[in-house]
């Protein structure tokens, strides 16, 4: 009876800790609407589970434990979320205990639990924002990418939507070979020797596409990694879906951005805002 007591508590741990019950993993059409140019195409096999949440979409990786590639959109409202990070990182229940990566696997890897859908625009919704949290979610980053300059490119698509007020889509993943690949915890969970990020304006069809080699310490000028799509293509063995005409050899010039505007307008519009406004 005592053990059976346990792993009742066991099951309730999510729950009691971070007071959200996990929703079933929603029919991938319903996600569509994050894909307007259409679904990224990988080459090779890879044994894969679409992942459709309400805020974005990840094609997660079962052998890596970690995202093929995800995509979502960032509007006005997503920027202007209210909602406080929670930072409820937990094992996402929709996958076999053997295809998912858990927090433990992280602890003291000298890794982070990087997002690869970011919790600042998905805190629209608590929800959402709590489903940013799940584990499929997350690769292991170095502290120095994850809240240096990968974190950078963050906070300017945010900056980006509110200048331009446009919506954006954004596709972002990892690059890296199971088997070959460094792994972390009990899981063996692949850490990406490479990161990705694309972002197009959905109103001008201007893209924007970036690699983030897994280092620290890479300081704070995106033009350096910066890409065009075809080198993104390359690297990554995907095919990018991007608005017709693109011209995928080009490299745009990086779109101004004002970070005190956007910071400014944010704690004006949740000042005052309580958790019960959301629902």
């Amino acid at each position: 009876m005592k053990k059976i007591i346990i792993a009742f508590i066991a099951l309730l741990v999510p729950t009691l800790v971070y007071g959200w019950d996990q929703r079933p993993n929603q029919d991938p059409k319903v996600c569509k609407a994050f894909m307007p140019y259409g679904e990224i195409v990988a080459s090779g096999k890879h044994d894969t589970t679409p992942l459709c949440r309400q805020g974005y979409f990840i094609m997660h990786d079962n052998a890596a434990k970690i995202p093929l590639w995800a995509a979502w959109n960032i509007t006005l409202e997503h920027v202007n979320g209210c909602v406080k990070r929670t930072n409820a990182f937990v094992a996402d229940a929709a996958l076999p205990a053997d295809k998912r990566s858990t927090p433990s696997d992280y602890a003291g890897s000298g890794y982070d639990q990087g997002h690869i859908a970011n919790d600042a625009h998905q805190s629209w919704d608590q929800q959402v924002e709590y489903e940013s949290f799940l584990m499929s979610n997350m690769s292991p980053q170095l502290p120095g990418l994850n809240r240096g300059i990968w974190k950078l490119l963050e906070t300017s698509t945010g900056a980006w939507t509110y200048s331009r007020k446009h919506t954006l889509v954004i596709y972002a993943g990892d690059v890296y070979t199971v088997g070959k690949d460094k792994t972390i915890g009990n899981n063996k969970v692949t850490v990406p020797n490479k990161l990705w990020k694309v972002v197009i304006d959905t109103q001008t069809n201007e893209v924007l596409a970036f690699l983030f080699p897994q280092a620290e310490n890479q300081g704070n000028d995106l033009t350096k990694v910066q890409v065009t799509i075809a080198d993104l293509e390359a690297a990554t063995g995907l095919s990018i879906p991007v608005p017709p005409g693109t011209n995928k050899l080009n490299k745009p010039p990086l779109w101004p951005v004002d970070f005190k505007a956007v910071a400014e307008n944010k704690k004006a519009i949740c000042k005052g805002w309580k958790p019960e406004d959301d629902q």
